[in-house]
């Protein structure tokens, strides 16, 4: 489209993306907002409720316990130069750790409070009235919101039998949006969409739509993953986040991996201010995380055992639980509103999590350690009536 005359170049790529003259000024002051507003919101969105005191806590999908011994000390070091914006270039030091890692460059690695700011920011930079965004359902469902908020339509593809993203369903739901949201391992059900069926998206999307790939559960999963995806091409953002596995979901630390082009893009709003903030002690306490491979699988082995009590539990009660969970949260079906099973089981003194619409009988349930597993077959055993 040909540049309209005393436009910002900014004014002109809304207008390209559809907004109308009429919606102008309310989009520019609603997408100069998005970080503001969203960054807040989406974390926000993890917790199912306060937390109760004196409960277990298997509810929002924390690690039940903190940051690896090694890593926290290396936090606390940063404590004593906090008088310091950024001691050592501890910025450069992470994306440098991560890049050995993962086997991408430095420069494709941005570290972020979290990694609901740029889900957010994603859908604010490529999605709009005209180019919409396409999920599965359930799913971690931030980036609708995102899209209300825009006048974006957002598609929402129902799973595939076995629980995994239905890639090519999502793609004929709506083959001209803007952004193609797969969360990997899902969030609610801790499924695993292959690579192949994300490499066949990413081959077939638009050329000009964002294939956003969120892997914040990656680490919980013994297998490959799609971070060299963002490596070779400049249309695919990886999302990563230490609020998981890392146990440092306080910390708020998370990163994206994207091409240089794909993240300017998505920084014209407020100049990527907000990566340029962090605390360091969560920088320097992901640095060194990211490289605890021993302590890494020991972690997931932990998490694996205690997962498969509480299910195994379950089913021997008669309980369906949705298969195929490789993360630290699967979903059982009460055959009753959820939000009543929910109910009861917090009177024993135990805090699961919540149910999506799509699905009111399932409550999601996070994997704590083995005790607190035990205490919620224990909860179960109280309150459950065939």
């Amino acid at each position: 489209m040909a540049t309209q005359p005393d436009m910002t170049h900014f004014e002109q790529d809304l207008i390209d993306r559809g907004y109308s003259r009429r919606q102008l000024a309310k989009a520019a002051a609603l997408l100069g907002a998005a970080t503001a507003t969203l960054r807040v919101t989406g974390a926000a969105a993890q917790q199912a409720a306060k937390p109760v005191e004196g409960a277990v806590r298997i509810g929002a999908n924390e690690c039940w316990t903190g940051p690896f011994p090694v890593a926290a000390e290396a936090a606390y070091k940063l404590v004593n130069e906090g008088n310091r914006y950024e001691p050592d270039n501890e910025h450069q030091k992470l994306f440098a750790a991560v890049s050995a890692v993962e086997g991408i460059p430095a420069d494709h690695v941005t570290a972020w409070p979290g990694s609901s700011d740029p889900l957010s920011r994603v859908a604010v930079a490529y999605a709009s009235p005209t180019r919409g965004i396409v999920t599965a359902n359930p799913t971690y469902e931030a980036i609708w919101r995102t899209g209300d908020w825009l006048g974006a339509k957002v598609t929402k593809v129902p799973l595939t039998s076995d629980y995994r993203h239905d890639v090519k369903a999502m793609l004929a739901a709506d083959p001209n949006a803007g952004v193609y949201y797969i969360c990997s391992p899902n969030n609610p059900t801790g499924t695993v969409t292959p690579l192949a069926d994300i490499e066949w998206l990413a081959n077939n999307k638009p050329k000009d739509s964002i294939l956003v790939v969120d892997e914040a559960y990656i680490h919980w999963y013994d297998g490959p993953n799609a971070a060299k995806l963002a490596a070779s091409r400049d249309d695919v953002l990886i999302l990563r986040t230490f609020s998981k596995l890392f146990g440092m979901a306080g910390m708020r630390l998370g990163l994206t991996f994207a091409s240089p082009t794909l993240m300017e893009k998505m920084m014209r709003y407020d100049g990527g201010q907000v990566t340029a903030m962090l605390p360091m002690t969560a920088v320097a306490c992901g640095t060194v995380s990211v490289a605890q491979a021993d302590l890494i699988k020991a972690r997931r082995a932990e998490m694996v055992a205690a997962r498969a009590k509480a299910m195994d539990h379950l089913k021997a009660k008669g309980l369906k639980v949705i298969p195929g969970s490789e993360a630290n949260m699967f979903m059982v079906d009460w055959g009753k509103p959820a939000k009543e099973m929910q109910a009861a089981i917090l009177a024993e003194k135990v805090q699961i999590g919540r149910n999506w619409p799509i699905w009111p009988n399932v409550s999601r349930v996070s994997v704590g350690s083995m005790a607190e597993m035990e205490a919620f077959n224990a909860a179960v055993d109280k309150v459950w009536k065939a």
